[in-house]
């Protein structure tokens, strides 16, 4: 029997989906970020014209997967299922986002990690034969995140140097095996990431828990595909922002490599000097507005042919970190090749 298994976690997709279009919408302070011309819309409103940051959150999803649809040519009939998620608990910015466009959907969450991890699963939804078509996505936004995770903004807290600026934007790609795959970017390759945790329990320094799962899913990817980082012409991260991406470089030069090819969608999306961002962006709309607008733009002028896409997540909640638990990686891979 024929198997996709690529070594020890990844996959090899022989019937490799293309990225037919994405989009990005993005918030004021990432509109005035160095990708602001990347993103299909930049909305001043933190609120979208909507009453709750909640349902901010779900109408720039609504918005975001329709104008990935439409730059693709297609219909909400022409997508066979939908994969998703965000950051807030039960994922009702995906879930109330996506409950008018009658598409069958997956609920999907890996915290930061979910853009790779909905890419991951409709690729393989495709390569597989299960389906024509799939929109992949993620969101996340600045309030909604600070009142789960942190404090009411009214209270004003102080912001250490390693915590980050949870991104306020949603990314989508369409995945299908219709199109012409001649110069068009393809997912060819996926790196299953494992849960990672080295005892962090700081939550304002979610760089540190991240990396080392980060380090372990680039370490295996390159293992399981016979590969050196120089194979690539991007490496990048989901959003270790600089505490972060310091860890993994570090941790992969005591080990005798040198990624001069790496970067982060955390250190990419804002200024760290001129925005106030401290470590750099974060959230599940970090690597999705990064990827769906800036890697893919520049895949399709010629500047990178072969990128390795990382995105990593903290699995905490507020729960577990009142019970004083630590903080579990992840980091999920995906291979974007224009073919």
């Amino acid at each position: 029997m024929s198997t996709n298994r690529v070594g020890k976690q990844s996959i090899s997709l022989n019937n490799a989906p293309v990225i037919v279009s994405s989009a990005c919408v993005a918030g004021k302070k990432e509109g005035e970020g160095p990708l602001k011309h990347t993103f299909d819309r930049v909305e001043n409103d933190a609120f979208f014209g909507k009453k709750t940051w909640e349902q901010a959150e779900s109408t720039m999803v609504t918005e975001t997967i329709e104008r990935a649809i439409k730059k693709a040519g297609m219909q909400t009939t022409d997508i066979d299922c939908l994969y998703g998620g965000d950051l807030l608990n039960q994922c009702i910015g995906a879930s109330f986002g996506v409950r008018k466009l009658n598409i069958p959907f997956y609920g999907v969450y890996g915290a930061c990690s979910t853009m790779a991890e909905s890419l991951s699963l409709g690729a393989m939804m495709i390569d597989g034969g299960y389906a024509q078509s799939c929109a992949v996505f993620t969101s996340s936004h600045f309030s909604t995140a600070e009142r789960q995770y942190r404090f009411p903004l009214e209270y004003g807290s102080v912001r250490p140097p390693a915590a980050q600026w949870t991104v306020t934007g949603c990314g989508c790609l369409i995945l299908s095996n219709n199109a012409e795959k001649r110069n068009k970017v393809c997912v060819t390759g996926l790196t299953t990431g494992k849960i990672v945790d080295l005892g962090i329990t700081d939550a304002n320094n979610m760089g540190a828990a991240m990396a080392p799962a980060a380090y372990e899913t680039l370490r295996t990817h390159f293992v399981d595909f016979c590969r050196k980082p120089s194979d690539y012409d991007l490496i990048i991260t989901g959003d270790l922002g600089y505490v972060g991406h310091k860890i993994v470089k570090d941790l992969f030069k005591k080990s005798g490599v040198n990624l001069n090819n790496f970067t982060d969608c955390g250190l990419l999306v804002y200024d760290r000097q001129k925005q106030g961002v401290n470590s750099g962006g974060s959230g599940c709309g970090c690597s999705a507005v990064t990827l769906a607008g800036h890697i893919l733009s520049e895949m399709r002028k010629g500047t990178y042919k072969r990128v390795l896409f990382a995105a990593t997540g903290a699995l905490l909640s507020p729960t577990s970190s009142a019970q004083g638990e630590s903080i579990p990686g992840i980091c999920h891979a995906a291979v974007l090749e224009v073919m």
